[in-house]
């Protein structure tokens, strides 16, 4: 507990475990105010749900002030669909759908087969590896690096920028040197990427952003705006989301010997075993909106401009949806949907997630027959909107 009497959600301990306190939340607070900053945290199932399905009363545009602090103008993500609402949202999400539909995920498949292939090879043999830095990161960070058409010389930047970029929120009125440091991190993969447009436009070729580039709906393109906006989103919702599925993934195995077993007799469970790893421990554990007006929900009356968590965390574990939450269980119905979100704002990639997910299991599964604790303990990252390992160190045993 804060001074103030209400959970710090950042708490270390919290983020180590914040199952017992969201269950607790469910139980005795489902909408309440917490800290960092007095936020009304939003922790059952059906609540959650509801402001995802009604922006008009939670809205995304609120937060592009977030974005848009007095000390930095020309950050990409206060001008991408993340913080809009319809109708300019509605737009944008057309456009991108068609450059981002089934046929890109089809394309991508051989790609993704190969580099999960190959970091899985590269992972030594009976030895401590942190499976984060070999085996979670390289695999979104090759495939955005693919999308985008970016050289892989560029790729462990991609890496450095998402990870700093990811602090953004975190950065007081005063903080002048992290000010300094942000904005010199925002230029330089500004100025990459805005050279990569001009690349694409000079040279059309078979990837995202010549996509992106001749897309039409009623005759309307992207904006070098928009565009840049979609690639600094994709950077940011596309590497650390999948990247923290990925570790999630891995750690499930080790904790679970008898599920790798199982897995490597029953390949064809393995986009169920996902499903499980992203209701159970999703990425994403919770999402920012502002309330448009005074809303009655869950029992307390939220106002008008204040600042709501959606506790996509403890959503996925409330006992009114999912009996038995705690218990990691192949046999649920799926998918779970609700880890990419919902609505309007439901998550583009997830296919593309998906396909990551299951192939770098497989290539796992089909080289190693074990997983055991490695020589330190896991370290857990510490945000509210995405959770996952910083460091997994795990032995891998060759089948």
């Amino acid at each position: 507990m804060s001074s103030t009497g209400r959970v710090n959600l950042l708490a270390p301990e919290v983020r180590a475990n914040p199952y017992p306190v969201y269950a607790e939340l469910r139980r005795n607070a489902p909408v309440s105010q917490v800290e960092p900053g007095g936020m009304w945290a939003v922790s059952r199932h059906d609540d959650v749900l509801f402001v995802l399905k009604n922006p008009q009363l939670f809205a995304s545009e609120g937060f592009r002030q977030a974005y848009r602090p007095p000390w930095i103008s020309n950050y990409p993500l206060a001008d991408s669909a993340l913080v809009m609402d319809p109708p300019r949202h509605t737009r944008l999400r057309a456009l991108i759908n068609r450059a981002f539909g089934a046929s890109v995920i089809t394309r991508l498949e051989p790609f993704v087969q190969q580099l999960a292939t190959r970091l899985v090879a590269a992972i030594p043999e009976g030895r401590p590896v942190d499976f984060v830095e070999h085996f979670a990161t390289p695999m979104p960070m090759g495939v955005i690096g693919e999308l985008l058409g970016l050289s892989p010389e560029v790729h462990p930047r991609l890496m450095h920028w998402a990870e700093h970029l990811a602090r953004f929120t975190g950065i007081g009125p005063n903080d002048t040197e992290k000010q300094e440091a942000m904005r010199a991190t925002v230029n330089e993969a500004r100025g990459h990427f805005e050279q990569v447009l001009e690349e694409r436009r000079r040279n059309p070729g078979d990837n995202l952003v010549s996509d992106l580039l001749r897309a039409r709906v009623e005759g309307e393109s992207l904006t070098d705006t928009e565009l840049l906006g979609f690639m600094f989103l994709l950077l940011i919702g596309g590497l650390e989301t999948t990247l923290h599925l990925l570790s999630h993934a891995a750690h499930r195995l080790h904790l679970q010997p008898e599920l790798m077993t199982l897995l490597r007799e029953q390949p064809i469970l393995i986009p169920r075993f996902i499903e499980e790893v992203l209701r159970h421990e999703p990425p994403v554990h919770g999402m920012i909106r502002l309330a448009s007006e005074e809303v009655e929900l869950g029992g307390a009356r939220v106002p008008k401009g204040a600042r709501v968590l959606i506790l996509m965390g403890s959503a996925n574990r409330d006992e009114s949806h999912f009996p038995n939450p705690d218990h990691f269980n192949l046999d649920r119905p799926g998918p779970q949907n609700l880890p990419f979100g919902h609505g309007i704002h439901f998550c583009l990639g997830s296919q593309l997630a998906r396909l990551e997910a299951r192939l770098a299991v497989e290539a796992l599964l089909a080289r190693f027959s074990r997983l055991t604790a490695g020589d330190a303990p896991v370290q857990w990252n510490s945000s509210l909107i995405v959770r996952g390992p910083v460091k997994l160190p795990l032995v891998a045993h060759l089948a």
